[in-house]
Parts: C-alpha cells; structure tokens; sequence
C-alpha cells in the first residue's frame, strides 16, 4: 500500500481563476484526450475485504445520506472545497501502514494521526460529507498506479467530471489526468455496493494487501445492482 506525497502544482480543470484567494494556486488544465471526463461503469464487482470490515465497525459512514443520485454542482466553490479538505487531510496524516499503526496487515479506518492510503481516502469523505456533500457522489476507488500497485483514493462525483482526491498529491484531478489504471470503486447507488471500472480485469490488485474481495451478499442486506 503507497501513502507517498508528492509536491506537485495544483491543477483543478475549468474554475482556477474564479476560486477564492487561499485556493488561487489551482491551474487552469485542457480535458485529457485519452478518455472522457466521467469514468464509465463495465459491471458489478466485490467490495474489499478492508471495506466491508470497516463499514461492520463503522456502519453509519457506509450509509446513503442522501437520495438525490444526481452529481454534484462542480461551482468554484465546491472545488475549492475538495481542493482545501484534501491538502489539509494530506498535511494532517502523518504517513504508515497499518502494520506500524495496529498491528495488522489492512484495516481501514478513520485515522487520527496515521494512517495509509484508504484511511486518508476515508477521512477525506467523511468530512466532505460533513460539509453537506451526499454520500453518492463521495465514492471510494481502487486503482493501479504508476507501479502498478494497488492504491485507494476518493473519486468525486460532480458536473464537470469525476474528480481525485489522492494523498499522495495535494492536486485535484480530473480522472482522466492521473497516471493511475482504475480497477473498481463504490456504486453511487448505495455505498456498500462496487462497481468494476475494468473492462478486461475485474480483480483488485494483489499489491493492495486486504483487498481481496468477499461475496457482498454473504456480509450485507441484498443490494441492487450497480448503476
């Protein structure tokens, strides 16, 4: 599991110019040519084994809070909000695996001082929830990244694209601009629910220790199908 930070400029694509002072840093980018801005949904695929654990232990972050499943408004003012909750969450955590913190292979959680790459991921939804963000549009993602190694980050779901909030940069980047080969995240449906982001491979990366994945039905209450 990667938790690196790399110190890279900022790039928010379409509202630089219009944020607020503290979020002026954020360059304008052009869309990426390589793939559309929203990420497209192949099928159905298992939670991770560290997800499902931690949604038993922690059952009220992995609820729909709202049932509006439209994206939300990208206004500069909800991207400079991702842009803020994700360097400060970034600069808050200090970096570990779950090894060095509890004592165990993968356990995904919120974080208090240290934590690995989902725990950030998770921090960072929680509190863009508080904000009033609904939970559909907050979804958890694993992804290969340039190593090809298993990595999570938080995919937002808004109007002008599906935006990454990583820990291992303080950019917000559109999907399509990341170096990162994308293996499955939550459905906006329900958030106990994953869909595959993989046409080819549906399976998580053996690189990501405790994402293997568990039959959903044998943990949780039916669901529906993915969006």
């Amino acid at each position: 599991m990667k938790y690196g930070s790399v110190a890279i400029s900022v790039a928010v694509w379409l509202f630089g110019a219009a944020l607020p002072a503290a979020a002026q840093q954020v360059a304008v980018v052009t869309p990426a040519t390589r793939a559309p801005e929203f990420m497209r949904v192949y099928g159905s695929s298992q939670p991770p084994y560290g997800f499902v654990a931690f949604c038993e232990r922690m059952p009220q972050e992995c609820i729909v809070t709202s049932s509006d499943d439209s994206r939300f408004q990208a206004t500069p003012q909800a991207l400079s909000e991702l842009d803020e909750i994700n360097r400060s969450v970034n600069h808050e955590i200090e970096p570990a695996t779950d090894m060095e913190v509890y004592g165990v292979a993968e356990y995904w959680t919120l974080p208090k001082t240290r934590g690995d790459c989902e725990d950030y991921a998770l921090l960072k939804r929680h509190r863009l929830i508080a904000h009033g963000w609904p939970s559909g549009v907050l979804l958890m993602t694993v992804v290969r990244d340039e190593k090809n190694e298993g990595h999570a980050v938080l995919t937002a779901r808004t109007t002008q694209g599906d935006f990454i909030l990583d820990n291992k940069v303080d950019v917000v980047r559109l999907w399509n601009q990341t170096p990162y080969h994308y293996v499955m995240r939550q459905s906006y449906m329900d958030p106990k629910v994953w869909v595959s982001l993989d046409p080819n491979d549906a399976s998580t990366p053996s690189a990501l220790s405790g994402v293997q994945s568990v039959d959903p039905a044998s943990l949780f209450d039916p669901m529906p199908n993915f969006p």
